[in-house]
């Protein structure tokens, strides 16, 4: 039983996720309550009733102390974690046992994560973000719950499944040559002519990547591009797995079905597959399990669902959508400017994304400064500084005080939210910086709040709001989205069987057991550039791989997944190295740093988190860029690079060998013939 909320502080719902267990439990709890002959009531209004003595509860003792809980166990063992940010308290559920809290938290910021990336600055101003995500529109709200449900169940299924989001960093398929080929058509061919086309409409691609799963084939970002970050990259893969989702697991039970009813169904032939012995083998399997199809009974359903899985989704006629990213340039970092986000289906499992900036972006960024001068005055003010002391932060209220007279100016006197955003700067110059005004006091500070309000409502009506005008074209062409499809196609036409099957076996451990016995398996991670790499663990119950047949494998599985779950706890209380003994497996886990010619770094005293932080990793909240930059302070005027590696051992192996092979296998996994081109 698993359940998301997220409420107003009067206990409005503004957003739920349930899984069936739970929405169940709810509807059955309701429903006996209900008098004979009564309406079953609302869903949204169960969960309301349901939650509303909880959220009262925080509210109260937020008022009354200052503080509040942030989790709590009930007595039918349920897990229950919150967070309060700005107006919005989340609240992540859990009644099976699954997820422990530090999982719940995970969800939760994850959640706001997406939400961030959907609304951009809008989720900087408490009304604002409450109407976004509650509409008045019942089939609106209805839509884009769904929306975001949808995503968050995604996300769920990849957490779950996927290493690179086990521990949120990106995958790439190990294939230098044709990652080197795609990236160079990228750049030389693709790009160029999208930005030189007179049916760009403005928008200029500055990020192209190719996605196989789950997993990045190539990347390009024109040179005047910002870096995007890791945790923006991996938000825009679960985006994109939602839009077109593979069907992995669809095709392994197809195949499991058909290698099942392929001794008794009628006329029904296959040859049994051998274990492949080298790199080629997964080739070999790939067309064998061809074959299988081919011969089947087309009565048998399962055939045809597995005919069904192949076809390419339509084109999602609302594309672009809209997506708030992280851009960094010269004058800092600016969080959640403003992108259209191109998803074009080549093949199932193969997609394009294009990711490109809209003409009125530079607003974004004006905004985003505005906002932060009276976040920080309103700090400041909040704090007790009253006067000159009030304004000696940067940018300074002086600093942008013409800036702003001109943005409003440049908006135009007759839009309603451009008016509204006038006449509170005039009434907030009035108070500040007259004469006869209070100056810079604590009655500023709802004045302040004002502004920043004003200001988000300006940022909504430029990104968020459709302005009706079809007149104008917005956005890439669907021609030349076509052609952008065709072009990409043919260049990977003879690959695409290929790279199919290699995304399920990006690497395997038959190419390590020789320098490492009794090594089962392994993670390694650059934080740096947010990349990993590691042997895959697709298997099936009909397959035998490195790791044994199905069940032995998904043990093995479990197992990678509870060290990861439990090396993160030892981070977190300061921990840099942990090695455990469980039965019949030895783990290690370490973290260490380098410069930039690879040579190891001292060991630094690593921070410990309170129990109720942001959970380590890239996706909710970036710990790592953090820790870097707090390792670098001791190590100025040199290029930090930041490192983990788990591995799994059979326990048989001592322990002098086990540390021995955690060395070479570190240096070893970045060698260039082993990566892709970056």
């Amino acid at each position: 039983m698993k359940a998301l909320l997220i409420t107003s502080e009067s206990a409005e719902v503004l957003f739920h996720w349930t899984d069936p267990s739970f929405q169940h439990n709810i509807q059955e709890q309701y429903g006996v309550a209900q008098e004979e002959g009564q309406k079953l009531p609302a869903f949204e209004d169960s969960i309301s009733t349901l939650f509303a003595p909880i959220i009262i509860s925080c509210s109260s003792m937020v008022d009354s102390l200052g503080d509040s809980y942030t989790c709590f166990n009930t007595e039918n063992n349920h897990t229950y974690v919150l967070h309060q940010f700005d107006e919005c308290l989340y609240i992540a559920v859990n009644g099976d046992g699954e997820e422990e809290e530090d999982d719940l938290r995970r969800k939760i910021h994850v959640t706001k994560k997406m939400i961030e990336v959907h609304f951009g600055m809008v989720t900087l101003s408490g009304s604002l973000i409450r109407r976004e995500l509650r509409p008045q529109d019942v089939e609106q709200r209805e839509r884009l719950w769904k929306h975001l449900q949808s995503l968050l169940d995604t996300y769920n299924y990849l957490r779950e499944n996927d290493q690179s989001f086990l521990v949120e960093a990106v995958e790439r398929l190990i294939h230098p040559t044709l990652c080197e080929q795609c990236i160079e058509f990228l750049e030389r061919r693709l790009v160029q002519q999208l930005n030189s086309s007179v049916e760009r409409a403005g928008e200029e691609v500055q990020h192209a990547f190719i996605l196989v799963h789950t997993k990045l084939l190539a990347f390009y970002s024109s040179r005047n591009a910002s870096t995007l970050a890791t945790s923006d990259l991996l938000a825009l893969i679960i985006m994109a797995q939602n839009m077109y989702p593979s069907n992995m697991d669809q095709d392994e039970h197809s195949s499991e079905d058909v290698d099942s009813t392929s001794g008794s169904g009628p006329e029904s032939f296959y040859t049994p597959q051998p274990s492949p012995t080298n790199s080629s083998g997964s080739e070999k399997q790939a067309r064998e399990e061809a074959t299988v199809f081919e011969f089947v009974d087309p009565d048998i359903h399962m055939a045809e669902d597995s005919l069904h899985s192949l076809e390419v989704p339509p084109p999602d006629p609302s594309t672009p959508r809209r997506v708030f990213l992280e851009v960094s340039h010269k004058e800092g970092l600016y969080p959640m400017m403003p992108h259209s986000m191109y998803c074009l289906p080549l093949w199932p499992g193969i997609t394009l994304v294009l990711l490109t900036k809209i003409p009125t972006s530079a607003v974004a960024a004006s905004v985003y400064m505005f906002l932060e001068a009276f976040a920080k005055l309103e700090k400041r003010l909040s704090e007790g500084q009253e006067g000159s002391s009030a304004t000696r932060s940067q940018p300074t209220i002086y600093d942008i005080r013409s800036k702003l007279d001109k943005f409003i100016k440049a908006l135009g006197p007759s839009d309603i939210q451009s008016a509204q955003l006038q006449n509170v700067w005039s009434e907030f110059k009035n108070r500040a910086f007259s004469r006869g005004g209070p100056g810079f006091t604590t009655d500023l500070i709802p004045w302040c709040k004002n502004m920043k309000t004003q200001l988000c409502g300006v940022y909504r009506q430029c990104f968020l709001i459709d302005s009706g005008e079809s007149d104008v074209p917005r956005k890439l062409s669907p021609s030349l989205q076509e052609r952008a499809q065709a072009m990409l196609q043919e260049k990977l036409i003879d690959w695409k069987d290929f790279l199919l099957v290699k995304s399920k076996r990006n690497i395997t451990m038959v190419s390590y057991l020789e320098d490492f016995p009794g090594l089962i398996h392994f993670i390694c991670v650059d934080r740096s550039t947010g990349q990993m790499i590691a042997p895959s663990l697709y298997f099936t119950e009909r397959t035998t791989s490195e790791l044994g047949k199905g069940p032995v494998a998904r043990f093995i599985k479990n197992k990678v997944w509870r060290l990861v779950s439990t090396t993160r706890r030892y981070l977190q209380k300061g921990y840099s190295t942990v090695t455990l003994r469980d039965g019949d497996f030895h783990f290690c886990y370490f973290l260490w740093f380098e410069n930039e010619t690879g040579y190891k770094l001292e060991a630094a005293e690593m921070p410990i988190l309170p129990d109720d932080t942001a959970p380590i990793g890239m996706l909710a909240w970036d710990y790592y860029r953090k820790l870097l930059r707090y390792y670098a302070k001791s190590h100025q005027g040199e290029v930090v690079k930041c490192y983990e590696l788990l591995t799994v051992h059979l326990g048989v192996i001592p322990t002098d060998i086990i540390l021995q092979h955690c060395r070479q296998l570190a240096s070893k996994l970045w060698e260039p013939s082993r990566n892709p081109l970056l």
